[in-house]
């Protein structure tokens, strides 16, 4: 045998050897026999570099160093999932899908793992890139961290697709995480809080040396991909288990709803007898054709549910009410509370959300309070104990001027909050819609952060986000750890940042209540700033899902001379604030006003190319069929009710070909 043959027949061992041990938990050989065959990998590796393998066992061990972690836009999204905390929350979810699809619906139970996301790419079998799971649109590559837990195969086997994405949760499971703090505590250091953190921690280390020494895991529950011949999600975890990936065998595919509650039933209990932390369960609707014509809302699937368990609760006193000031200026009220652990972290505040909730609870400085995390995320108070209440008790007085400024705070007539409304005085505010302007989903300015902003702002060299196009590195410089590279790569972030397509900028100038989705649908409608400056209020609720509340918002905003004045800079300096070329050759109104629904399997183009040439053709995706529906496309392996619903309410239906040709 020569020695690449050696060094291939070496690999294939110690690959098989691992997913014995790891995957299996049936460990064929003995650790001392394993650790035998690695070093003379290492050794015959180490003596033939012209047979590097990126993917080898041996490149287990770590010692590769990252410094700054590359920002990678995910091929799939990354969505949320929606919440349920009761029996009727699954029920209405249920009632909702069984609107919305055809034929009997199967669901994959499976158990929430409390760890930290993350997506991984292949392609023909190797493990190329692992990326966390960041805003959804895009996060850190992570891979020579993720290339040292055991349980990431680096090399596949089976009938793999060519290329695809598997998304999963690095888990630190219990036993580990306390032989970890037993370490530190006999080394005098500080444990760790909890398993969950310092998983989601471990990723981040700059050595991947470090990374190695923990026992992290990684627990893969879906495939995404293009034409992977898989066609439910309970398919798709077994042939990822056959591949040599760790899917926990808990998954359970039921016919009902009842036999849902029952699993959860049943790990509501169980769940402290496992190995890793969970929080719940995630219910998903079994066929991925029927998931496909679930679709999505702008954050969540539709055919996913997570079910929580009831959150941990502690009881502890709350010392002061405070006040935080945020970018809009709505005022949100802070209990600054006794610290107490919950959930494995160390609470020390707490949301009090308005002044109707403070009022609701009757909720006092001095009060001995009952917080739990809503979620496992945020912690909230849900009660007052009213018998240690003290007896010099007084009711609280909401504040009546602002926190930072003093100027006397406002409440509009149906809303919840109270705001400043010195928009462009109050420092929180400004330094907020910078630090809104530059995030991941609006300008996205490498090299430049929140805490940076807030130099900038404090040190007057910004005022507002139209500011930043005139910074110089020579200004930059001179701030607290701000070197000659950093402050190079703030400024050329922020040149980059003049190529962001208009609807982000649109998002990024932190208009109240216009997020992501209204964003885009107004840059769509307006296609320019100009265009949605000289807006009404009644043209702007005509805009599909611009109800009065957004259409007000954009008006006032748009009314000020000095938001006017910014988008003027914003314009000068070169910013997109209008639809590009390129993109509006491919927009037309020839299907504006019209209503369509898209369902079954499409030839000539996929169904998201249909809803996106409908979008870009004026009209609107609905996904039911309702007396609104102008036109149902139908493809193959549609739904006799859907067709029936239709044909009940004399909508016209049209093949694949037939809108294709009706389009031209």
């Amino acid at each position: 045998m020569n020695t690449q043959q050696k060094i291939k027949t070496l690999r294939d061992e110690l690959r098989q050897h691992n997913y014995n041990y790891y995957i299996l938990d049936n460990a064929s050989i003995s650790d001392y026999e394993f650790d035998i065959k690695l070093k003379e990998l290492q050794t015959l590796e180490a003596q033939h570099p012209e047979f590097f393998d990126a993917n080898s066992p041996t490149q287990r061990v770590g010692g590769a160093i990252t410094k700054n972690f590359k920002t990678t836009v995910h091929d799939f999204r990354m969505y949320s999932l929606d919440n349920s905390y009761s029996k009727e929350d699954l029920l209405d979810w249920e009632s909702r899908i069984k609107k919305m699809v055809d034929g009997v619906i199967q669901y994959t139970c499976e158990l929430k793992y409390d760890g930290a996301s993350m997506n991984l790419t292949y392609e023909n079998g190797k493990l190329i890139r692992a990326v966390t799971r960041g805003d959804g649109v895009q996060g850190d590559e992570v891979t020579a961290n993720i290339k040292t837990i055991n349980t990431v195969p680096l090399q596949l086997t089976g009938d793999y697709p060519e290329r695809f994405d598997i998304r999963g949760e690095i888990i630190l499971p219990i036993e580990g995480f306390l032989k970890m703090n037993e370490e530190r505590i006999a080394n005098d250091e500080e444990p760790y809080r909890n398993p969950r953190n310092t998983a989601s921690g471990s990723l981040k280390l700059q050595d991947s040396a470090e990374v190695a020494k923990r026992p992290l895991e990684c627990l893969l529950y879906s495939i995404k991909g293009n034409n992977l011949n898989i066609s439910t999600q309970f398919e798709g975890l077994e042939k990822a288990r056959s591949w040599g990936f760790k899917v926990p065998k808990e998954a359970k595919l039921v016919d009902s709803i009842a036999a849902v509650l029952d699993y959860v039933a049943y790990w509501d209990k169980e769940r402290h007898n496992l190995p890793y932390e969970i929080d719940g369960v995630v219910v998903k609707v079994n066929n991925l054709y029927q998931q496909d014509e679930l679709g999505f809302t702008a954050k969540a699937p539709r055919w996913a549910m997570a079910y929580k368990f009831k959150a941990e609760q502690v009881s502890t006193v709350l010392n002061e009410i405070t006040y935080q000031v945020g970018r809009t200026g709505a005022i949100t009220p802070v209990a600054n509370l006794q610290p107490v652990e919950l959930a494995g972290t160390t609470v020390k505040r707490a949301s009090l959300h308005n002044a109707d909730q403070i009022a609701k609870l009757d909720i006092r400085e001095g009060d001995t309070v009952f917080v739990e995390k809503g979620g496992e995320i945020i912690p909230k108070i849900i009660a007052v104990d009213l018998a240690k209440r003290p007896n010099n008790s007084v009711p609280t007085i909401y504040a009546t001027n602002c926190p930072e400024c003093e100027t006397l705070l406002k409440r509009l007539e149906g809303e919840a909050k109270h705001y400043c409304p010195n928009y462009h005085g109050c420092p929180p505010q400004v330094v907020g819609r910078i630090q809104h302007y530059i995030s991941r989903k609006a300008l996205d300015i490498e090299g430049l952060g929140g805490e940076t902003v807030a130099l900038l702002v404090k040190e007057g060299l910004i005022n507002d986000y139209s500011d930043l196009y005139e910074l110089t590195v020579q200004q930059v410089v001179p701030l607290e750890r701000m070197a000659e590279k950093s402050a190079e790569n703030l400024i050329n972030g922020v040149e980059a940042s003049k190529k962001i397509p208009f609807e982000r900028v649109l998002f990024g100038l932190g208009i109240r209540y216009v997020g992501e989705t209204v964003a885009k649908k107004l840059a769509k409608h307006y296609k320019s700033i100009d265009a949605l400056m000289f807006a009404s209020i009644l043209d702007l609720v005509t805009v599909d899902e611009i109800g009065e509340r957004i259409a007000e918002s954009v008006v006032e905003f748009f009314s000020s001379e000095e938001n006017k004045h910014i988008v003027e800079r914003l314009k000068a300096f070169g910013v997109q604030l209008e639809i590009s070329a390129d993109k509006l050759a491919n927009q037309t109104d020839k299907l504006k006003g019209q209503t369509f629904v898209v369902s079954g399997v499409f030839e000539t183009v996929s169904r998201n190319d249909l809803k996106k040439l409908i979008e870009d053709n004026g009209g609107k995706v609905s996904s039911s069929i309702s007396s609104k529906t102008s036109f149902l496309i139908a493809g193959d392996k549609m739904g006799p009710s859907k067709r029936k619903k239709a044909e009940n309410l004399n909508i016209t239906i049209l093949s694949e070909d037939e809108f294709l040709h009706f389009l031209k």
